[in-house]
This record gives C-alpha cells, structure tokens and sequence, in this order.
C-alpha cells in the first residue's frame, strides 16, 4: 500500500476500474452534459469513497453510489443560479452523427431536463436502469407508492412536452 493510501484504497480502485463505464452510463443519464456527468460521478466516488468501509454488502456498492450521484444532482439543482430567463423557444438539440436515433436521443435528454430532480430521477431509475418499483424506492428512500406517482406524473409532463413540441412543429411547417 502506497504512503497515504488508506486500508480498502485496492478493492476501491478495482471496484471503480470495472464499473466506470456502467457509472458513467449513469451519471450521464441524470445531467445532459458530458462535462457535467463526468464531475457528477467523480464528485461521486469521493464522497463514496470516504464511506466505503461502512459499505457492508459490496454488491450493493452500485446503488449505494447512484443515490450518491441522486444526491450530488439534487444539490446542484438546488445551488443554481435562478437568474436564468425562460424563453419560449429552445435551443436545437445538438446531434452529431445525425442519425435519427441520436436525434430522438438528444431530444429526450433535453426534456427530461424540464423534470424535478425527484421525477428524473424516477423515471433514469426505472426506465433506463430498468429497476423494479422496490429497487427504486429502495434506491431513492421512499415508498413504493411515492415512486408509482412520481413516475405516473414525470411520463404525464414529458408526453405533455412532446405532445406541445410536434404541435408547434406542425404549425411551423404549416406555415
């Protein structure tokens, strides 16, 4: 063990060595900017890092470090600037290979953006981690009640969004 390492340091780094890209994955699934889901999981794995011995079940070690990564979100959320001024239209999604796919992609992470930290982080849990309804709540620290509602309403504002975007867009063709 190298000088200033603490005891555990070994299983940590392999543990982050095998599970950085599905983390990753994760990470970039709750924020829209690369950037940004690089800083969220590194933020992330520091602070899980200082409680890794207290990590009982290993195997547990990736939920455990999701809500870490909920909870560094969630913060962040909070920490905004409110100076921001909404506008009526948004930004084209950026699409860089131009498949429709990745438009359909790009469009979807820019509007799960318009979803309460909560919310998003029921519907990345349970659609895109494909967690069952315990595993969420389990995940998240609430019932499983709370997670069916939240869910119920964050796919209601989304196909809400949807439904307003193709309406505007017909209308701009229309024209």
């Amino acid at each position: 063990m190298a000088q200033g390492e603490a005891p555990g340091f070994e299983e940590f780094e392999e543990y982050v060595r095998t599970r950085h890209e599905a983390l990753l994955r994760s990470a970039r699934r709750l924020v829209p900017d690369p950037i940004d889901a690089q800083d969220l999981l590194q933020t992330a794995l520091a602070r899980t890092y200082g409680r890794w011995d207290g990590i009982a079940d290993k195997s547990l070690a990736d939920a455990y470090l999701r809500r870490v990564m909920i909870n560094t979100r969630t913060e962040w959320w909070r920490a905004r600037k409110l100076d921001e001024v909404p506008t009526e239209q948004l930004p084209d999604a950026r699409v860089e290979d131009g498949t429709e796919q990745h438009a359909d992609r790009a469009l979807l992470m820019e509007i799960l953006g318009i979803l309460a930290p909560k919310q998003r982080s029921v519907v990345v849990l349970r659609h895109w981690e494909q967690m069952s309804t315990e595993e969420t709540a389990a995940a998240l620290g609430m019932s499983a009640g709370t997670v069916k509602s939240t869910l119920h309403r964050a796919l209601a504002r989304l196909r809400h969004e949807l439904e307003t975007r193709q309406e505007r867009e017909r209308a701009g063709c229309a024209a």
